[in-house]
């Protein structure tokens, strides 16, 4: 007898469990190379101070941006910007939708009592007098879907990779966020050294205007001179103007990923050259962006979403089991409501069976199979995508340096060739055109020079960014959970 209690409880809670219908998952082959380019344009940079062993993902965002300010400003958009904070939301909310599906495994209980008073007209009553009736009810009443076929069971497990999918986003909306806050310092600095570039080119014209204006009055320089340094001034101050707004821009845009105005009392910023920024972090294999990249992990979740959303499909095609009932007491007078004999209920299993939907069950089986079958081609672009950023950064680490280097010396040579030609046309050997074409030359190599550098920086840090940094704040601090 023991023994078959024991089987008939087995019985019953398989049936319970029920049994799943979505399609084994198996991750894409990702569709990228085993290995990143190699060649010319991604030479390793030399061993030295600026090096290291570990991944990105285990260097934290304090240890790669070193900057005092920079730092302070990364702080403060990761308490304040409205984005993240979003994004931070959402996955309270789709947590919350997660747990509102899960319910659906689990039995419904509810507790209710009511009060009924009727009156029966004379006219209409057996009989023939007025009847007042009355009837009080009260108990517990349960209703459970066994998931025979797992079809809640599947949309639960949707429901889950959903939750994940926001987790990861949130992950991912965080690391761009550090990397967005990054280049747009830097780029407040570009603009702050193509300022002070603009304004020495600009005093110095004033000068050589003012001295050409005098020789001109005094007859000793054509009017020709005169206009073409009126010009560099012109182009000097326009330039000025122009770099004075982009700055403003700049900031402004700085502002709104903080989420507040600067502080007044932040550190003092370091110049471009300056900026002691990790460079040579290896870059690993493309199958490590596979765990890496919280964008890739999201697309994955998403597409397990997808999937399990084949086996609620297939599972509506089978019969829906219920069981219903209600336990209480009923009475027709509130005094023997809880006496003897009140007690009162019901046990009502149901089972439906789907017959004719005009196609509709198949149809959504039909959704839920393309919906995965985008899901694969959107987790597939998001690992190519990945693969072309992390090239990218590669190539610019392998040859930025030598950009850089390359633009200084050609921003020296053209110091000397203005100093050269001052010189001759001073002692009258060379006119003043050339003089003109070489401060020109100058200030354009110095603004490259400028712009080489932030370029240089910028990569460094989208490529940190590329290889899943960004998440920690300090290389040695435990991972931070995905999912709270």
């Amino acid at each position: 007898m023991k023994l078959a209690k024991c089987a008939v409880g087995a019985a019953i809670a398989a049936l319970a469990a029920g049994c799943s219908l979505q399609p084994v998952y198996h991750r894409p082959a990702a569709p990228v190379s085993a290995t990143f380019p190699t060649g010319e344009s991604y030479k390793a940079l030399p061993q030295g101070s600026g090096a290291t062993t570990l991944p990105a993902t285990d260097i934290g965002w304090r240890n790669f941006l070193t900057d005092p300010r920079l730092q302070r400003l990364v702080e403060l958009g990761l308490q304040n910007n409205r984005d993240l904070r979003v994004a931070m939301l959402n996955v309270e909310k789709v947590q919350a939708q997660y747990r509102i599906q899960r319910s659906t495994l689990f039995p419904q209980v509810a507790a209710g009592a009511s009060v009924t008073n009727a009156r029966t007209p004379a006219s209409v009553s057996s009989s023939h007098n007025v009847a007042m009736t009355h009837d009080y009810s009260t108990g517990l009443s349960a209703a459970w879907e066994i998931d025979f076929f797992g079809r809640l069971r599947s949309l639960s497990d949707a429901a889950l990779d959903q939750y994940l999918a926001s987790a990861y986003a949130r992950q991912a909306a965080e690391i761009l966020l550090v990397s967005q806050i990054a280049d747009q310092y830097l780029t407040t600095i570009a603009f702050d050294e193509q300022l002070i570039v603009t304004q020495n080119t600009l005093t110095a014209a004033q000068e050589s205007y003012k001295i050409m204006k005098l020789q001109f009055d005094t007859g000793t320089a054509s009017e020709l001179d005169l206009r073409l340094s009126q010009t560099i001034v012109d182009q000097s101050q326009a330039n000025y103007a122009a770099q004075v707004r982009m700055r403003a821009q700049a900031e402004n845009a700085l502002v709104l990923l903080i989420g507040e105005p600067l502080p007044q009392d932040l550190p003092a910023a370091v110049r471009l050259g300056e900026q002691p920024i990790l460079t040579d972090i290896p870059a690993g294999l493309p199958s490590d962006l596979l765990t890496r990249r919280p964008d890739i992990l999201q697309a994955e979740a998403l597409l397990q979403s997808e999937n399990a959303n084949i086996g609620a499909a297939r599972a509506a095609f089978f019969p829906s089991i219920s069981l219903t009932g209600a336990l209480g007491s009923e009475s027709a007078s509130l005094g023997t409501l809880f006496g003897a004999g009140s007690a009162a209920w019901s046990f009502i299993p149901s089972l439906s069976v789907p017959i004719f939907t005009a196609g509709a069950l198949k149809a959504n089986l039909d959704v839920a199979k393309v919906s995965k079958d985008i899901g694969i081609a959107q987790y597939e672009k998001a690992v190519q995508t990945a693969f072309r950023e992390v090239a990218d950064g590669l190539a610019a680490r392998g040859t930025y340096d030598d950009q850089v280097a390359a633009q200084q010396r050609d921003t020296d040579a053209q110091q000397r060739r203005l100093d050269l030609e001052n010189m001759l046309y001073k002692n009258g050997i060379d006119s003043y055109v050339n003089v003109l074409i070489a401060q020109t030359d100058l200030y354009t190599s110095q603004q490259a020079l400028v712009t080489a550098r932030l370029n240089r920086l910028t990569s460094l840090v989208d490529l940190y960014r590329a290889l899943g940094g960004g998440w920690i704040a300090k290389t040695g601090d435990a991972p931070r959970q995905i999912v709270q």
